[in-house]
């Protein structure tokens, strides 16, 4: 399933927001084709290691690595930032599609602007996402027409469109209500099945255990425990872990 070179490598890295450190050192890797679950309280550094993952945010100190671009260099370049982003796709919390523009315009945007795709490519391609994501009949709708699970799912598509080699997802179906959470899931599962390469922020175990290789628990800014999803989530070392799952398991 993986390959030798891993996607992501980060080791010993910290971020700190004035006083306050998010990162407290913290070292693993993702490998290529793998699904990693991240998991952990609210503040606990999840989201902020993620936005590291595609420069977002950057480290104050440590080594990072993703698909082969050192993001801790010191002098770090725009051109490399450019190649990262086509790289690596993002997934929010909240959708941030543009309201102003339909469906298809919101996923040909990127394609065009930033890859210099044709305007016919870039719709050939947007069709197909749709398809994949099971909206190829909202194209031309706009995102206010939509329910927050398709618009999810077009946030997903857009960034497929980019044809990244690595998706990261935020917490993908916090903001949505409980009846749509399973449409987007099943998304990410289906990505999953053909070898994706996926960190996600999530708060799903059922997902986290069903999908996930690898689950890593961030606990204040440390990584307190990781390992397969099984391990992990069924036979929890610390009390920590221990409590967290018992207060989503309620």
């Amino acid at each position: 399933m993986h390959n030798s070179t891993p996607a992501i490598v980060f080791q010993d890295i910290e971020k700190s927001y004035g006083p306050l450190k998010v990162l407290k050192g913290i070292t693993g890797e993702v490998r290529r084709g793998e699904v990693v679950a991240v998991i952990g309280t609210s503040g606990c550094g999840k989201s902020t290691l993620l936005r590291c993952f595609n420069r977002l945010e950057t480290i104050d100190c440590g080594l990072l690595v993703v698909n082969d671009i050192d993001l801790s260099q010191p002098n770090f370049t725009n051109k490399q930032l450019r190649q990262l982003r086509t790289q690596v796709g993002m997934v929010f919390q909240q959708f941030n599609l543009f309201p102003h523009l339909s469906v298809l315009e919101n996923l040909t945007l990127a394609p065009r602007k930033v890859l210099g795709k044709s305007a016919q490519e870039s719709t050939q391609l947007a069709g197909f996402y749709l398809e994949k994501v099971g909206l190829f009949d909202k194209a031309s709708a706009y995102p206010e027409q939509l329910s927050g699970g398709q618009k999810q799912r077009v946030a997903i598509a857009r960034s497929l469109c980019m044809n990244p080699q690595i998706m990261l997802f935020d917490e993908p179906t916090s903001a949505l209500d409980p009846e749509l959470v399973g449409e987007v899931l099943q998304v990410m599962q289906q990505l999953a099945t053909e070898g994706m390469t996926m960190v996600v922020v999530t708060h799903e175990m059922q997902f986290a255990r069903e999908v996930a290789h690898r689950v890593v628990f961030l606990d204040q800014g440390v990584v307190l425990e990781q390992g397969s999803a099984h391990n992990v989530l069924s036979n929890p070392h610390s009390e920590r872990l221990r409590t967290f799952l018992s207060r989503l398991n309620r």
